[in-house]
């Protein structure tokens, strides 16, 4: 009857772990869909617009290709929200050199270019500025703004991860009979609605959760992160404004050259000189072409204020959810609540439970009456979940910088950025105005310094040892031939 009573409880141990992970995973996946839905919507509609607007805007210029260097800078952005190791800086200085030769050919369409000449265009687009400051500020605020959003897609869906590898840690064989003589003991001694004392209650769960509890800071953590992240959502210069508008950003940006056309057209004649004339003359419908800036269309747009709302309140919520795992059992259906104290349930018989509660985590179950915790042996998976929590947390402080951190899907193994360029064990944090990468270590880590493992002359002995070798091959060798 005992093993009986062992087991069910320990399945209905198992079932209502598994129950409350499955509501926050829920809670957290449901948040990440949402905010990963939106941000690739505002893209998309972004695009649309463009496609929809550019051909009668601006004629040739957007013809040239079918629009392909718009699409193409689409693609790259996409690419760069997903985590994929597209280096923004290059895709925008690229679309701008593309977009820059495109607007020059067809205000200047009456004249031939070499691929020579258009190469010294090129060279000179940082000298022009033909589309005034607008590449500059549309790369600085959209970088960040992608990294914003990527970062907290991907923190979401980090820490629903992390709830359900946790749950699937298996409880141990003593935490197994002590949930058993907490639930089913009082009705082998015919106490069939005996309710349970207070801290006996909670000292047998905190034993039993004290490695999952231990990940309460870290986890606190991060839910601060991912709201201070989520504070860069709305304003001007917010994400859902960024993110929505690249389509109005360059339409500004070609605009802003088609009025400057004859200073700009002046100063690249003078330094790369004269073109041919081509066969074909000027046209003059496109010169009645003036691009405006594409107006913003929110009709279908979703309320990013109440997403950031929502997704603000529910982690809140979820806040102090690994050290309130004990109120699953320890709820007030089951604990005899104040004036019964010596009329509960202590493990024994209908008595007050002396001992008093113990704190949250395994150090502090060192003195727990009810369970003997070995508090030298954390478990495992739960020590790999507070590095990925660490791991994430750094990534969304550097998000929240502005610093294009190297991504990677935190349920794969904890250790390197994932880059491939030998950022073992430490967030690359790459320098977009250098394009250098910056280490920055997480205090996590050891770093070893491994000159400090050399033994002091070891080299030169080694080297001394073949020196001689050669010398005494060499007088063989000469012996030989005397």
């Amino acid at each position: 009857m005992e093993e009986s009573f062992a087991n069910i409880s320990k399945v209905e141990f198992d079932s209502a772990l598994r129950e409350a992970s499955l509501s926050v995973q829920g809670l957290l996946l449901a948040q990440n869909r949402n905010f990963d839905r939106y941000f690739q919507d505002l893209l998309n509609k972004s695009e649309q617009i463009l496609l929809d607007t550019f051909p009668s805007l601006y004629g040739e210029l957007y013809s040239q290709n079918d629009g392909k260097i718009f699409r193409d800078l689409y693609l790259e952005l996409r690419l760069y929200y997903r985590g994929s190791a597209v280096n923004l800086e290059e895709a925008l200085t690229e679309f701008w050199t593309q977009l820059l030769e495109r607007v020059f050919k067809t205000q200047n369409s009456q004249f031939t270019f070499s691929y020579e000449y258009l190469e010294c265009l090129a060279k000179q687009y940082g000298q022009l500025k033909p589309f005034g400051d607008i590449p500059r500020e549309m790369k600085l605020k959209s970088t960040r703004a992608f990294i914003a959003a990527r970062s907290f897609v991907q923190g979401l869906g980090a820490a629903a991860d992390i709830v359900k590898k946790v749950t699937q840690v298996p409880m141990s064989k003593e935490c197994t009979r002590e949930v058993m003589k907490l639930m089913y003991c009082p009705l082998c001694r015919g106490h069939t609605s005996l309710k349970l004392c207070d801290n006996y209650c909670w000292n047998v769960l905190r034993g039993c959760l004290a490695n999952q509890a231990d990940l309460d800071s870290e986890w606190r953590n991060l839910i601060e992160s991912l709201l201070l992240v989520a504070g860069k959502f709305n304003g001007a210069s917010g994400v859902e404004n960024i993110v929505g508008t690249v389509h109005t950003k360059i339409s500004e940006a070609i605009t802003h050259m088609q009025e400057n056309k004859e200073v700009i057209t002046n100063k690249v004649f003078k330094v790369c000189g004269n073109p041919k004339k081509g066969n074909k003359g000027s046209k003059p419908e496109e010169k009645k072409r003036k691009g405006k800036a594409v107006p913003e269309d929110k009709s279908s747009v979703p309320s990013m204020d109440n997403l950031t709302s929502d997704v603000k309140g529910m982690l809140n919520d979820i806040q102090d959810y690994w050290i309130s795992l004990p109120n699953i059992f320890c709820n007030e259906k089951a604990i005899a609540g104040p004036g019964n104290e010596d009329k509960c349930w202590n493990g024994m018989s209908r008595a007050r439970y002396m001992p008093e509660r113990m704190g949250s985590g395994l150090a502090n179950q060192i003195s727990n009456p009810e369970i003997d915790v070995d508090i030298t042996k954390p478990d495992i998976t739960i020590r790999q979940q507070i590095m990925q929590l660490k791991i994430m947390t750094n990534r969304l402080r550097n998000a929240y910088n502005g610093n294009d951190v190297d991504f990677q899907d935190t349920s794969d193994d904890i250790s390197g950025s994932g880059s491939g360029d030998g950022c073992t064990d430490t967030v690359c944090v790459k320098t977009k105005a250098s394009g250098e990468s910056t280490v920055v270590h997480t205090q996590t880590h050891v770093v070893h310094n491994p000159k400090a493992a050399e033994v002091p002359g070891n080299s030169a002995n080694l080297y001394s040892w073949n020196l001689l070798l050669l010398l005494a091959a060499l007088l063989v060798a000469q012996c030989a031939r005397w």
